[in-house]
């Protein structure tokens, strides 16, 4: 595996590459064009630049996170074959400038949810939380306002000030698309989108949906075992795979995440590995990737990646805000740097016992 961590570019995060150069171990990035709206062609100009910006750091880019779905494809509406043409023209300049792992999703209106961005833990860090009874007694079109206050004044992934502008908009759109229709509109870009991969060795990695279950009555597919490996016979091509979040899929219990990996072995092309400590089924926290610290067992985690003979790019994922840090919620440096450091010391444990 390669050791990496998520850098959201110049201008838009309060981390610089030259730290993260310094976390030892820490080979890559995995990074996007923070500015492009989804359906946006990147040109290769851009991807170059950007390539040459991390590159002249001493790090490369591992992967991409995320080159985002335009909503015309998720619901499938009839423009939706333009986008997905701009899609894969996003793709060529790619696969062009050498870059071959895309982290995705298909959620619909949100990409991810929370209901608070600086829980307090006792230690006084704060975390990203969750809670069911929040959710329930909340109207979807004000999610964003119950929680922007806490952003650190950063431009959230998924949570956008325009998008978010248009959230009634949204709901309509989607009124009419349950499971199925969602599973069928990905089948349907999915097959548009392979040939363009396998002529650039290019792997799609779809994120899970998080939480793992429908939220305001949205559909949720991208949830278990069963499904990915529905998704996979689906469109049955080994660039047709997923990014292991261990912190999405877990945030359903009954999700057992080391059995999930080895059942996945050869289609997972990225890893995202954090914790979270759950004081009931519906009600979590991210915690720090210390085991003890939360609900996983993240030996066995990484254990599990060891045994499928992982060799693709891992991040730690979301951290906590510790020692004053001013940050996007989740993506500061420290707690993330301790967290690849963690991991790093865990991978180095196993490969040794294993010898």
């Amino acid at each position: 595996m390669e050791m990496t961590l998520r850098w959201f570019g110049t201008g838009f995060d309060t981390v610089t590459l030259k730290q993260i150069r310094q976390i030892p171990g820490v080979t890559g990035v995995i990074t996007t064009l923070y500015d492009t709206e989804p359906g946006e062609v990147w040109s290769r100009e851009r991807i170059r630049a950007l390539k040459e910006e991390i590159s002249a750091s001493g790090l490369h880019i591992s992967g991409i996170e995320s080159v985002n779905i335009h909503d015309a494809i998720k619901v499938g509406t009839p423009d939706r074959d333009k986008y997905i043409d701009n899609y894969i023209e996003t793709l060529e300049n790619l696969g062009k400038e050498d870059i071959h792992l895309v982290c995705y999703n298909f959620m619909p209106v949100f990409d991810w949810t929370r209901t608070e961005l600086a829980r307090v833990r006792p230690d006084g860090s704060t975390v990203l939380a969750y809670t069911q009874k929040a959710i329930d007694s909340l109207d979807p079109e004000k999610m964003f306002e119950s929680i922007k206050g806490d952003a650190n004044g950063a431009i959230l992934p998924g949570w956008e000030p325009e998008r978010m502008a248009k959230i009634k908009e949204l709901f309509d759109m989607y009124k009419d698309v349950d499971d199925e229709k969602l599973f069928a509109n990905l089948k349907y870009f999915l097959e548009r989108i392979m040939p363009v991969c396998d002529k650039y060795d290019i792997n799609m990695a779809i994120h899970p949906d998080d939480p793992a279950w429908s939220v305001f009555g949205l559909p949720r597919i991208i949830i278990n075992l069963e499904n990915i490996q529905r998704m996979m016979k689906m469109v049955d091509n080994p660039h047709n795979g997923v990014t292991f979040c261990a912190g999405s899929y877990g945030t359903n219990r009954k999700n057992d995440l080391p059995t999930m990996i080895r059942a996945l072995k050869g289609r997972i092309h990225f890893a995202h590995v954090r914790n979270l400590k759950f004081n009931s089924d519906d009600d979590f926290e991210e915690a720090a990737h210390l085991s003890s610290d939360g609900s996983f067992d993240m030996y066995e985690i990484m254990k599990a990646l060891y045994d499928i003979d992982f060799k693709g790019p891992i991040r730690p994922d979301h951290g906590r805000m510790i020692w004053d840090e001013v940050a996007m919620p989740g993506y500061g440096l420290y707690d993330r740097a301790l967290g690849a450091t963690y991991l790093n010391g865990l991978w180095e444990a196993i490969c040794k016992s294993q010898r």
